[in-house]
């Protein structure tokens, strides 16, 4: 920690950059593609104040996972399996599972829809080469943390510029744009996708992993440095998950600007992938489809990447185990291959794997705002009763939202 404070401000602060560019590539995954363009292709700017809301409670819960780590060296899920009992820990495992099987599912698809577009290479295949790219990707990580930070970090550049560009080629409505930011639903359907669009932004399996990021990267030996450490980890965050924010909210405009034609079907085949890509060729021009195709396979290569590693995060924090890397990519990788096996819609597979992350969301959250509120723990990174709160209250929509989802699926 000191070498790094005598490099300088600047010289000093770069190397403390990183874990939330990581964690951020999640929150632009091919799930927030398939319902952010479902969304401004169908209900105009109406849910961009979803998409707004979602990413400042995304910056809190980082904000909360990256502060364990760095408080206690240790991640979410060992915490989580020392201090609640042993039926609680195991629970919390298997659902986490279930978590990174529908992670894994959008990311795959995502890849193999991205090949399809480029080089016309069927998704069963594209599938199969978007998770050997994921093994790639995760064995830069076994030499050291930078270079697999740094590669993530490059392919989120290429889905940020993209969607900037084609945002400003859209020219979406700045009055209508800011009047999607008073919160406002339209029928049951709306509330639906709002629960896809926060289950692709709050994303669960990087807040465990976030915390896993931060728990070991730079040791600290009192209390002064430890605040040292959350005030860049706060900067990192901000930018990152800023970053992420453009991303998704690009996503909308750019549906909202192009293809929402009250009264009309926005887009062929209900709003699938292949169908916005073919609809921005139509509506600016190839390159600008281009763009779109670049960004998805970068976002399908990176969160794939992103959430193997989480998993084995999962799996090491709550049962003390770890399988081979090869087995761990095998088994979240299988589900996504029979679905593009069978040839289930993959758009409509993207959309409902969202649903199934939204509620994924509460075990994750509530164990780490209980954890996080404990002096014990977190000595001077406690949080404070506003922090406590915020997150708190964040927690209780998105389960009150996923009671309602749940009961109006089953009736």
């Amino acid at each position: 920690m000191a070498a790094l404070r005598a490099r300088g401000r600047l010289k000093g602060a770069l190397p403390l950059l990183g874990p939330a560019f990581v964690a951020a590539i999640a929150y632009v995954d091919p799930g927030n593609f398939a319902t952010n363009f479902s969304a401004g292709a169908t209900y105009g700017y109406l849910l961009l104040w979803v998409i707004v809301a979602a990413n400042l409670t995304a910056m809190l819960i980082q904000n909360l996972s990256a502060k364990l780590g760095l408080a206690t060296g240790r991640n979410l899920p060992e915490l989580c399996r020392e201090h609640f009992p042993r039926p609680v820990t195991r629970g919390l495992w298997v659902q986490a599972e279930a978590v990174a099987i529908a992670t894994d599912l959008a990311e795959v698809i995502g890849g193999a829809i991205a090949l399809n577009l480029l080089f016309g290479i069927p998704l069963l295949q594209g599938g199969l080469i978007t998770g050997v790219v994921a093994f790639g990707l995760l064995a830069l990580q076994t030499r050291g943390y930078r270079r697999f930070e740094l590669v993530i970090g490059g392919l989120f550049a290429v889905i940020l510029v993209g969607f900037v560009v084609n945002l400003f080629r859209a020219a979406p409505d700045a009055g209508a744009a800011a009047a999607g930011l008073v919160p406002a639903f339209d029928g049951v359907d709306s509330v639906l996708l709002a629960a896809g669009i926060l289950g692709a932004t709050v994303m669960p399996h990087v807040v465990y992993l976030h915390s896993a990021l931060t728990q070991s990267r730079v040791q600290a030996v009192d209390a002064s440095e430890r605040r040292h450490l959350l005030r860049h980890q706060r900067l990192d965050i901000a930018i990152a998950m800023g970053f992420a924010g453009l991303v998704n909210a690009a996503m909308l405009l750019i549906a909202a600007a192009l293809f929402h034609r009250p009264g009309q079907a926005p887009l062929a085949d209900g709003g699938s992938l292949d169908s916005v890509h073919s609809a921005l060729a139509v509506a600016l021009d190839r390159p600008a489809a281009l763009l779109f195709a670049l960004a998805l396979l970068a976002s399908g290569f990176a969160s794939s990447g992103v959430g193997t590693y989480a998993g084995q995060v999962v799996m090491a924090g709550y049962l003390q185990r770890s399988i081979p890397l090869f087995a761990r990519r095998a088994l979240t990788l299988a589900p996504a291959l029979l679905v593009l096996a069978v040839g289930v819609d993959p758009t409509q597979a993207l959309v409902w794997s969202q649903v199934v992350l939204s509620f994924g969301i509460p075990f994750a959250l509530v164990p780490l705002v209980l954890l996080t509120r404990r002096r014990d723990l977190m000595a001077e990174l406690v949080n404070r009763r506003i922090t406590t709160l915020a997150a708190a209250a964040a927690a209780a929509v998105i389960i009150a939202l996923n009671l309602f989802l749940l009961v109006r699926t089953v009736l």
